[in-house]
């Protein structure tokens, strides 16, 4: 038997080996270049913001427009800045964040703790309950909270701002228990048979091994309150007491065709938000997938 007769039959399966290989190929370029067009859709906006903050004022109004400045002007940023007292509204913001989200953390990892660990006759009926306050526009409950606190003396006050957070948040709740119903339970259990109670199970066991979805959780809570404008809005009526959002709201009304000093105050009240996303990337990822794909 000659070698020709030998490979006659492989040839139509290398054929189809190519073939499939070929077209693996094609699907993934097609899936890269579907990815770089969204991803430079998403971007370009970002980067005309930084674009525009670096023009100078006739420059942002020329006709046609330029993306790229022919002069570089780095002095808009604290000329912006400096214009306005936006170190006291940095700190308010911080102080606003931070405390929104411990209160996030606190009142989030206990529920959800308990809704995926502990043995309740109503247990299901309460995480639904829980869940359907997902669907409730936080439009709906603007004004009995305005009059709440009204009632209480917290207008002109922070609380109105933090307090909320110390009382959980369903997603966030959601989000946790769904990562704690991904540890095994036979760890658990073995903390139980121990003489472990479940306060040291929860600070041994859950909190170490879910650093994922706590870093997911935290990083929401920072997205979701450092760029809060309507409640500030609502709440705060003194100057001093004013955040990033109000700040740069109360500057486009006193700047409001200089586009170029607006982008630069823009551009500096995203960098925390694009540091921290940055830093928490890593977790960030892996708290979502593993909260969307796991859980019981």
């Amino acid at each position: 038997m000659t070698s020709h007769s030998l490979e006659a039959p492989w040839t139509p399966v290398r054929e189809r080996a190519r073939s499939r290989a070929r077209i693996a190929r094609v699907e993934r370029a097609g899936a890269y270049l579907v990815l770089i067009l969204t991803s430079a859709a998403f971007l370009l906006p970002l980067l005309w913001m930084v674009s525009t903050s670096l023009k100078s004022e006739s420059a942002v109004i020329r006709t046609p427009p330029e993306f790229f400045p022919d002069t570089v002007h780095p002095e808009n940023y604290p000329r912006a800045w400096t214009a306005m007292p936006f170190n006291q509204f940095l700190v308010n913001s911080i102080l606003v964040t931070a405390l929104s989200m411990i209160g996030n953390l606190v009142s989030c990892i206990l529920p959800a703790y308990a809704f995926a660990r502990l043995r309740a006759r109503l247990r299901g009926p309460m995480f639904l309950a829980l869940l359907a306050t997902m669907m409730i526009p936080a439009q709906v409950t603007l004004v009995p909270k305005y009059l709440l606190f009204a009632k209480l003396g917290w207008v002109d006050t922070y609380l109105p701002l933090v307090l909320p957070n110390f009382f959980g948040t369903a997603l966030l709740i959601f989000l946790l228990r769904q990562f704690f119903t991904t540890i095994p339970e036979e760890l658990v259990d073995s903390a139980r048979m121990d003489g472990a109670g479940e306060v040291r199970i929860l600070w041994s066991i859950m909190l170490p091994l879910s650093r994922p979805a706590i870093a997911t959780v935290t990083l929401l809570s920072f997205i979701g309150t450092w760029p809060e404008y309507l409640d500030p809005l609502i709440y705060l009526r003194s100057t001093e007491k004013f955040t990033i959002p109000l700040g740069i709201a109360m500057f486009r009304g006193q700047y409001d065709t200089q586009y170029h000093l607006m982008m630069a105050v823009s551009v500096i009240a995203l960098i925390p938000i694009l540091i921290t996303f940055l830093a928490a990337e890593k977790y960030f990822i892996r708290g979502i997938t593993l909260t969307g794909l796991g859980g019981r």
